[in-house]
């Protein structure tokens, strides 16, 4: 039984689609490519498999500055405490990130990149208000 007639009888059929006229380097550059792309989506997968997994996610600028604004909100009473249930409030702590997300705004200038700017600049303003509507009760 030849090879055809036994790929055929499995239920599949291999064609190599590379064109007959590419040389071994051109072949060789092309499977490499495939393989750069391969471990790519490999890695995206780890990279979400440790996500599911309750791994952190990875730390970039922006995930940085929602963590301190999370803190903020949470100092303004606008979030309970995760283990406790009870909301508390700490406007001086609330000042404070304030004044270091100002900071990083003012530092970064010019080395963010637009949505890293806008978003800095939203949790700047968001915040604000909200801390001096409490301020004002």
């Amino acid at each position: 039984m030849s090879e055809e007639e036994e790929n055929e009888e499995s239920g599949f059929v291999i064609k190599d689609k590379r064109s007959a006229y590419q040389s071994e380097d051109e072949i060789q550059e092309s499977d490499t490519e495939q393989e750069k792309e391969t471990a790519k989506q490999q890695q995206q997968e780890t990279q979400a498999e440790e996500h599911q997994e309750g791994q952190p996610p990875s730390i970039d600028f922006s995930t940085f500055v929602m963590s301190l604004a999370s803190s903020a909100f949470y100092h303004l009473g606008d979030m309970p405490d995760p283990t406790t249930g009870q909301i508390e409030q700490n406007l001086p702590a609330v000042q404070q990130t304030i004044e270091i997300l100002i900071m990083l705004h003012q530092k970064s200038k010019g080395n963010l990149t637009a949505e890293e700017d806008k978003l800095l600049g939203q949790l700047i303003y968001e915040l604000q208000m909200k801390f001096v509507a409490k301020n004002k009760q």
